[in-house]
């Protein structure tokens, strides 16, 4: 009897899905769907409107003005508009087959390429740094390339499966040469840094052999240097952080706010330290957190962004589709990334970055992206519960007017 492998068979039956009505698909859908990571999305979305409720007064503090007087809740009747639009696009894009989430975020990637490109020229500019274009609504253009990029290396250094001999590595380190540059002129030190660590884990994941590991260790640092000797941006906020200054007068108040709280927090809206912050409702929402519902609360935050990274390595550590492996810890190691750096930065334990804790800071780009990069996670973990590695026969069919096909199936 020959029995293709299981993923074959799934992907099959997935394409042959494809003609079924759309509520048959819906239910394939919610049962290809990894329920543990959406549930832990979830829950970290609640912890998020929870956060920046409690940061949105100081926020709107202040942002107001004699003319303006923003509510005190105006940050998270925002974000609850963006994460919407976010979840609408988390659901869209989970419900994608692996190759069309593959083409989706390979287009996303050149898109938004194209955007960088623009950022210099045309772009909008925010406490000294042009990061954003305003085409009649604003974005960040480097917060969308985040899981595009992921995805896309990931693609790319799959290839060397089928051909040994093809210079992938040399393929991904141009084309994070590339982003690194156009990020640097924005000024993007801390996304460029994020972008060199998911490059630098699929390069790893990838086979690459221990000389280029040594190379890029040394290039890795090589870069650092230049970037403090040559780059004044990099050189202000490394000093800042070192010696003091504006940037480390930020992340030490960041540092005495999480702090604040103690362990079990100050209570709801009672922290008063979160209004001497600049950013309490993006870079700086961990401290609050920290102020106001305590250290055990932060702690929460960190286990559940781990909760999700072993959860998705649990979920692919059995797969067999090299791409998908490589893109799933790719997006992991973008998501954990930021989060990790986030909080680096509120433990005053690295230069300010500017970057938000995802799903927790407000941030319209920042939210969209990231329910981006959850939901193509989304789809490339899901997986047939009744296939396994052993046999691609189906315990039971899914519909009763399939049974018929799934017996075929087996016997042929």
């Amino acid at each position: 009897m020959n029995i293709a492998p299981a993923t074959a068979l799934s992907h099959d039956l997935s394409a042959r899905g494809s003609k079924l009505p759309w509520r048959a698909r819906a239910k394939i859908w919610w049962r290809e769907l990894d329920h543990v990571l959406l549930g832990l999305i979830v829950i970290l979305m609640a912890v998020g409107c929870a956060a920046i409720s409690a940061a949105s007064p100081a926020g709107a503090d202040r942002l107001s003005s004699d003319e303006v007087t923003l509510p005190p809740l105006y940050f998270l009747w925002a974000h609850l508009r963006w994460l919407a639009l976010g979840i609408a696009m988390m659901l869209g894009l989970s419900m994608l087959n692996r190759e069309t989430a593959r083409r989706f975020a390979i287009l996303l990637s050149i898109a938004m390429v194209a955007a960088l490109v623009l950022v210099p020229f045309v772009g909008y500019e925010v406490n000294g740094a042009r990061r954003w274009l305003n085409l009649g609504f604003r974005f960040q253009p480097s917060e969308f390339l985040k899981p595009g990029f992921a995805v896309t290396l990931a693609w790319i250094m799959s290839w060397r499966l089928k051909d040994p001999q093809m210079p992938v590595f040399a393929l991904v380190t141009g084309a994070l040469a590339m982003v690194v540059i156009l990020l640097m002129t924005q000024p993007n030190l801390g996304d460029a840094i994020l972008f060199a660590g998911v490059w630098f884990v699929l390069v790893l994941l990838g086979g690459v052999s221990f000389r280029h590991v040594a190379a890029m260790i040394a290039s890795g640092f090589v870069g650092l240097c230049l970037a403090y000797a040559f780059y004044d941006n990099a050189r202000h906020r490394i000093d800042s952080w070192l010696f003091g200054g504006t940037d480390f007068d930020q992340v030490d108040l960041a540092q005495r706010t999480l702090l604040a709280g103690g362990w079990d927090g100050v209570g709801f809206w009672v922290g008063r330290a979160k209004f001497r912050l600049p950013e309490a409702q993006t870079d700086y929402i961990f401290s609050v957190v920290g102020e106001e519902f305590g250290l055990l609360a932060c702690g929460g935050i960190v286990l559940l962004f781990l909760a999700i990274v072993l959860r998705v390595l649990a979920r692919v550590a059995s797969e067999e589709n090299f791409f998908a492996l490589l893109a799933a810890a790719g997006l992991t190691a973008q998501l954990g990334g930021q989060a990790f750096i986030n909080i680096l930065v509120n433990l005053s334990l690295f230069p300010s970055k500017g970057m938000t804790l995802p799903l927790v800071s407000y941030g319209g780009s920042s939210t969209i992206a990231v329910c981006m990069g959850f939901g193509l996670l989304l789809a490339l973990t899901r997986r047939n519960p009744f296939l396994t590695r052993e046999t691609a026969g189906l315990r039971k069919p899914l519909f009763e007017k399939d049974r018929g096909l799934f017996d075929k199936e087996r016997n042929s």
